[in-house]
Formats: C-alpha cells, sequence, structure tokens
C-alpha cells in the first residue's frame, strides 16, 4: 500500500511542479516584450551561457565524433561498408547527439551555476529587495537569462556539430584510410539542409527549457547554504531529464 501512496504522492508532485514551472515560462513571456531592454544584461549573459561555454562544447563534440566514427566503422566494415561511416556520423551528430549533448552539458554548466546564483539572491534577500524597489525579478533576473538561452544554444550546437565531424575525420581519413572526398561526398549524401534546421529548432527548444528549470528552482529556493546546493543538484537533474523527454517529442513531432 505503500508503494501506491509513494507512487501516487511522486505523480502529484510532478504535476504541481510541471504547473508551477509553466505559469514561471508564461510570465517570463510575457515580460520579453515589456520595457525597458536590458541590453548590457544579456549580453552578459550570452558570455556566460553561450561563449564560456565554446570550450567544453568542442571537446565534447570533437570526443563524441571520433568515439562513435570508431564503433560505427567497426560494424559497418563487417559488412563491407565502411566507407559509408561519414554519413552515419553525420546524421547522428545533427539529429540527435550534437542537440541533447549541448543541452546537457549546458544545463551542468551554466544552469547549475544559474540556478546557484539565483539561489543565493533568494535565501539572502536580494530578490526581494528588487521587490520592495519596484523591480521585477522576473524581467530583471529571468528574461535576459531566457534571451540569452535561447540565442546561445543554436550557436552551441552548430559547435558541436563541427567539431564532431572534425573529430570524425581525424579517425575515419586519419586513422582508417577512408577517402576524404568519399568522406565529404558520404556525408553530403545524408544529410539536408532541413535536418540541420531540425537539430537548431531543438536547441532553441533545450536552451528555453535548461532556463526555465535553473531559473524556477534559483526563485524557488529554501533554506540556507544547504537549499543552494539541493537546488542546483535538482536543476541539473531535471533540465536532463527534460531535456531527453522534449528530444523524444520534438523528434516525434518533426519527423511526422
Amino acid at each position: 500500500m505503500k508503494f501506491f501512496e509513494f507512487i501516487g504522492k511522486m505523480i502529484l508532485d510532478i504535476i504541481h511542479m510541471a504547473g508551477k514551472m509553466s505559469i514561471l515560462l508564461y510570465e517570463i513571456s510575457k515580460s520579453i516584450f515589456k520595457p525597458p531592454f536590458r541590453f548590457k544584461l544579456f549580453v552578459k549573459q550570452i558570455e556566460f551561457i553561450g561563449y564560456k561555454s565554446i570550450p567544453i562544447i568542442i571537446l565534447t563534440g570533437l570526443f563524441t565524433g571520433m568515439v562513435f566514427s570508431l564503433q560505427s566503422f567497426k560494424g559497418l566494415d563487417n559488412f563491407g561498408a565502411g566507407e559509408m561511416t561519414s554519413g552515419l556520423v553525420a546524421m547522428a551528430m545533427i539529429w540527435e547527439l550534437a542537440p541533447v549533448l549541448t543541452g546537457i552539458m549546458v544545463a551542468a554548466r551554466a544552469g547549475s551555476a544559474m540556478t546557484a546564483e539565483l539561489g543565493t539572491m533568494k535565501v539572502t534577500e536580494q530578490i526581494d529587495a528588487l521587490d520592495a524597489m519596484a523591480v521585477d525579478p522576473i524581467h530583471y533576473l529571468a528574461v535576459p537569462r531566457m534571451l540569452a538561452g535561447m540565442f546561445s544554444m543554436p550557436l552551441l550546437n552548430a559547435i558541436c556539430i563541427i567539431f564532431g565531424i572534425i573529430g570524425s575525420y581525424f579517425v575515419l581519413v586519419g586513422m582508417m584510410g577512408t577517402g576524404s572526398s568519399i568522406f565529404f561526398e558520404n556525408m553530403v549524401l545524408y544529410t539536408t539542409l532541413s535536418d540541420i534546421i531540425d537539430s537548431l529548432i531543438k536547441s532553441f527548444v533545450f536552451g528555453l527549457i535548461v532556463v526555465n528549470v535553473s531559473c524556477y528552482n534559483g526563485f524557488n529556493t529554501t533554506t540556507g547554504a544547504e537549499g543552494v546546493g539541493k537546488a542546483t543538484n535538482v536543476s541539473v537533474v531535471e533540465s536532463s531529464i527534460l531535456v531527453c523527454m522534449f528530444d523524444y517529442i520534438l523528434t516525434s513531432v518533426l519527423i511526422l
């Protein structure tokens, strides 16, 4: 009986949390077009979420492309189709690996820091102070982060794809002896412009998810340093799960 009570409580908690996150997203969306437009804060968040995430995205894309190329070449070469590996790697990087890995890495690096910063402001009553000065915390704190997340993620996704392909080129052409022209011919043959657009749409949505979850947990941090640590941990876990869940939903919608 306790098991079913636990499951029921967990489902109710998830529904409650999803409702509150949706309300926050609605409030942020309403505030995006409301003046004043804080361009300096937006640029600062672009630097924090986008520019400072570039090194980790480059390494993630590079090594993912290299590992996937090695494994795929080994499997396809058994059937005499090793030369098709570049096309397979390009499809995988563009369709799934780059947007999902970029979303998870940005959640781990920038999303966690975002939650910790907002959580610290919450427990030290700085957010209440903004309210007292008639400054809307959602407009001042969440909107620049949301805009920066939505603009940065497609660019980071593109960087991840490019370096995934560079890693694949290094393995297939440099180590496995695949011809350079065959490498690029197969890549172009199996990918289209619409694949790239779909990938960028996914990363745009993932940016929205990561920032919304991070702001929600930051604004709802409750008890001191322990609460900030807990909110940061929960933020990364929730962002990662939602990125994977929405990856399936978006893939289903974009394929149909």
